[in-house]
């Protein structure tokens, strides 16, 4: 075995492998002047002064905190920290690992407590934009959605009241939608509580949100749309799978099995349509969508012909799904895109041309985990993902505490595992792989995928059980040129948390957490 002390994960053949530092140490008081004041007055005892800011010698620090560091399985998302007196008060109680409940809010009731004169709609409209948008994201009053939604854009009004659609104006180019405060819509639509009649017209309806073809659709026990989004970063164009205007889901609670079979059966479907084509498949006929059975059988053939040598101009697949939205009162994007239930894929080539230099190969996030896979061969000779699936079944608490729960599984079935990893980048982020070695989507049988997609639909409901509202989900895939390389197919599930945003730790990839990932396990098995 090669020298192994800078491959810099914590899977080994043996295990889990963590630093942990102890810290005592010795602070030179540089500081010429003191500055005492009084801070105010304590209770009993008179004023309060801030003489324990300013030590007379130097700081002796003779037993800091511990801090348990763990280097993520894959390196390139770098390593996480956990303080362990913030992990040993979790640990108490790891149920009590969970958000609050939003509270209900109300502008129209306190209007009404108040008895203000003039109507709803000429109050609100004095209201700063700041507190405008706020209310559009946090009101639970339909009342109040109501109104902001008629200042933020024109309808078109049914003799009831009811809105039909929006009013557009022409241009050169088609059509526009009248809005007079795009971040307010943006926002607006959002809302879980704006009335689903509102919602429709806004955004759900097809052509609300502009012209992209709907080129699929799912019928059968839910209704989705596949929309064509033509003028994409991914060259080839990309593709959105959404609840359709007659299915409207904003929170994973209304999302049922069949509509996340729905929606990956559309990433599916895409994707194997695309290969057939370039491996000569017989064509599928247009206006035909594919059944489960079909898509099985199409993708067997599509295994087939790779295994005969073919090599299509495609590559590989990219999966992902921005749930929840997010923006601040002074107009910070925190996340996402109008629908909740909105996932987006699309392939990769194999090669691009290159301009100034050697070849370059579009970038796929699954390349960064073969590459890898390659160092920890030639470091243990071993394999990765057998040596990483093994450790989390053999995992011990990172405390080393034995009366307390090891396991970090929250949910499997015969074909996959979901699970807190070792070193979470997320606080609260929870992994999903095979128990065999499948690498792709293209490897997957049906079996298989309906076990990724219950699976998928599991740490969703579990995450917004615990008060989750922004996930990010994202799928690290092996290329299909790649052979029998031992790679799986991992879905890490990435909440973001109110009180951590990211900032300068995150952007070195150093990841602070506040609980054990044992105590996470268990408080995500309380929540099935």
């Amino acid at each position: 075995m090669k020298d192994d002390k800078y491959l810099n994960t914590c899977v080994t053949p043996q295990g889990f492998r963590y630093g942990i530092h102890k810290p005592s140490y010795r602070v030179a008081n540089l500081r010429r002047q003191d500055c005492i004041q009084a801070l105010g007055r304590i209770e009993g005892d008179g004023s309060l002064y801030n003489e324990r800011n300013f030590p007379a010698a130097e700081v002796a620090v003779d037993e800091a905190d511990w801090i348990y560091e763990i280097p993520n399985p894959l390196p390139f998302r770098g390593r996480t920290y956990i303080s362990r007196s913030w992990a040993e008060n979790t640990a108490a109680d790891p149920k009590a690992i969970k958000l609050p409940e939003a509270p209900a809010a109300s502008m129209s009731k306190f209007l009404d407590k108040w008895g203000r004169d003039g109507s709803r709609e000429d109050i609100f409209k004095e209201l700063p934009p700041p507190v405008l948008l706020s209310l559009a994201a946090n009101s639970t009053d339909e009342r109040d959605l109501t109104v902001l939604a008629r200042l933020c854009c024109a309808f078109v009004f049914a003799a009831d009241g009811q809105p039909l659609g929006l009013q557009y104006r022409r241009r050169d180019d088609g059509s526009q939608a009248i809005i007079h405060h795009h971040d307010l819509f943006k926002i607006l639509v959002n809302n879980y509580y704006l009335p689903d009649a509102y919602k429709e017209v806004m955004v759900l309806r097809p052509g609300a949100q502009g012209g992209s073809e709907i080129v699929g659709e799912v019928t059968d026990g839910s209704h989705v749309f596949e929309y064509l989004r033509r003028n994409s970063y991914i060259a080839g164009g990309h593709y959105a799978a959404n609840m359709a205007n007659d299915a409207i889901r904003y929170h994973i609670k209304d999302l049922s099995r069949e509509d996340i079979r729905a929606l990956r059966h559309i990433y599916y479907q895409r994707s194997y349509v695309r290969l057939s084509a370039e491996l000569g498949i017989p064509e599928v006929k247009n206006r035909q969508p594919l059944t489960a059975a079909e898509l099985e059988t199409l993708r067997q053939r599509i295994q087939q012909r790779l295994r005969e040598g073919a090599v299509p101009a495609l590559d590989a697949t990219i999966w992902g799904w921005n749930y929840g939205y997010g923006c601040a009162s002074d107009n910070y994007r925190l996340h996402a895109s109008h629908q909740m239930i909105h996932q987006q894929f699309s392939m990769l080539a194999g090669e691009m041309e290159t301009v100034g230099g050697p070849a370059l190969r579009p970038y796929g996030c699954g390349d960064l985990v073969a590459e890898f896979m390659g160092r920890y061969q030639a470091a243990y000779g071993s394999s990765f993902f057998d040596d990483y699936y093994q450790a989390i079944r053999r995992n011990r608490r990172l405390d080393g505490r034995p009366e307390l729960d090891n396991s970090l599984l929250v949910y499997e079935d015969d074909r996959v595992i979901l699970f807190v990893p070792k070193a979470q980048t997320s606080q609260w982020e929870l992994q999903l792989m095979p128990v065999t070695q499948v690498g792709n989507i293209v490897e997957a049988n049906q079996d298989l995928r309906e076990s990724i997609d219950t699976a998928i639909l599991t740490a969703m409901r579990i995450l917004t059980r615990m008060g989750a509202k922004m996930i990010t989900v994202i799928e690290y895939s092996k290329r299909l040129s790649s052979g029998e390389s031992g790679q799986r197919l991992l879905y890490p599930f990435l909440p973001k948390l109110p009180q951590a945003p990211g900032a300068f730790s995150e952007a070195q990839l150093r990841w602070i957490n506040g609980h054990y990932p044992e105590d996470f396990a268990q408080a995500c098995r309380s929540k099935p």
